[in-house]
């Protein structure tokens, strides 16, 4: 493959192809607009829409839509950079990117943020163990290919992603034995009333209830600790006033869903209550830069596709068209307050990491090391809890919840990245 030295430059470049992205960069190049699509993965769809390897047929745990927006995708004039990871800025309409160690700058007259959310993780005693994992991580292994076939799986944390996950694993045959909910019966109670005005959700919900119907499912239930040598092997849940320790060969644990805002703020968006603030057209407070999807508020599949389709719209000056999507979106997103209410945290959950457990993966940094720091910075400085590989994306959630810490400004590089990336760039054919 050849590199020119001049820069890629678009009409409009979308960044993440989950379905936002994918909806946003579709509907701006059906409109006319010469779009690039750049995203981290291999190939489009993000996590919610990964493809199965041991499955040819269409992935339905998420919704029936994800074929008809593939097709349109692979038939509109999208072109699809994959496997490049944005790390910084160089100019105000211009992102840096490295794949494979080179490194390229695409600029483009409208920047559409599409980055989506990753799993809330909650230290515990144990949660280090090989074979404890995200909820969405295991999942995504068995797309992969990982066998789980008589398996015995216990699934802990929040959200719907519990029962959505336990249902691609129990039809890949995993033996799901337990699934816990950290919300209470009547929170969980009050939601699922609530989808009432949302059939094709308590449909969804309900197709996911009865395929994992046998499962044990204990609500107001947490992980307090995992066991084992080499890999986990039990684990000890909260069940109301008692406890009760399962055998299991996997730990799927995630605590509902936390949006990906680094890029966002990095480039000088508004964030409010830890979302990315936009208008009914999708424009961020940047001139010209638009967001959908997760960073905006999750509100689940439906909003992210509408909030795409306006982003995309918008940014191809179908702005009429665009508006006329904004009831739509502005009903879907409705259920984005309804899930923050059901699955909010517990205040009980605070207590469940030990002074020796361990916060910060990446550097090994345990609870007691953080506790005498007053905010994030001054912990970065004196311990380097956020300084890893990940740079804080797990352990920035983890201290924002136990610690009342706001983890601040982002700076790039945004992701570790090779030196010679941060000096030169090339852009491909």
């Amino acid at each position: 493959m050849s590199y020119p030295v001049q820069p890629e430059h678009f009409q409009t470049l979308v960044v993440g192809a989950g379905p936002a992205g994918i909806a946003a960069a579709v509907s701006a190049a059906e409109a006319g607009s010469r779009v690039a699509l750049i995203d981290d993965n291999p190939e489009p769809g993000g996590q919610i829409w990964r493809a199965e390897r041991n499955h040819p047929g269409p992935d339905t745990t998420h919704g029936g839509n994800a074929a008809h927006w593939r097709n349109r995708l692979a038939a509109a004039p999208v072109t699809r950079l994959q496997g490049w990871s944005v790390f910084d800025q160089p100019d105000p309409m211009t992102l840096r990117a490295e794949r494979e160690g080179v490194a390229a700058d695409f600029s483009a007259d409208r920047i559409i943020l599409a980055t989506g959310a990753r799993e809330r993780f909650l230290p515990f005693p144990g949660w280090t163990l090989p074979n404890v994992m995200g909820v969405g991580a295991l999942q995504a292994m068995v797309k992969s290919g990982l066998p789980i076939r008589g398996k015995r799986v216990v699934i802990a944390g929040s959200g719907p992603l519990l029962l959505a996950v336990a249902h691609t694993l129990h039809a890949a045959g995993a033996n799901v034995v337990a699934i816990a909910e950290q919300a209470s019966l009547a929170s969980l109670a009050a939601f699922t009333a609530s989808l009432a005005t949302s059939p094709a959700k308590l449909l969804q919900g309900l197709r996911y209830k009865a395929a994992t119907l046998g499962v044990p499912y204990h609500t107001g239930s947490w992980p307090l600790r995992a066991h084992g040598t080499g890999r986990v092997t039990s684990v000890v849940l909260s069940l109301k006033e008692r406890t009760h320790e399962i055998p299991c060969d996997y730990l799927a644990c995630g605590f509902h869903l936390v949006p990906n805002i680094e890029l966002p703020a990095m480039l000088g968006c508004r964030i409010e209550d830890g979302f990315v603030a936009v208008d009914d057209l999708q424009h961020t407070s940047v001139s010209g830069i638009f967001c959908a999807g997760e960073p905006t508020g999750i509100a689940g599949l439906e909003a992210s596709l509408l909030e795409g389709e306006i982003a995309g719209l918008a940014a191809a000056n179908r702005t009429a068209k665009a508006q006329h999507l904004v009831p739509r979106k502005q009903a879907a997103s409705r259920f984005a307050a309804r899930l923050a209410r059901a699955f909010s945290l517990r205040p009980e959950l605070k207590s469940i990491p030990q002074d020796n457990t361990i916060v910060c993966r990446c550097e090994d940094v345990t609870l007691d090391g953080l506790r005498p720091h007053p905010t994030w910075r001054a912990a970065k400085l004196h311990t380097r809890c956020g300084m890893g590989p990940c740079q804080g994306r797990i352990c920035g959630s983890a201290t924002a919840f136990l610690l009342d810490w706001n983890p601040g400004s982002v700076r790039p590089p945004m992701l570790p990245t090779l030196v010679s990336s941060l000096t030169s760039t090339e852009a491909p054919d």
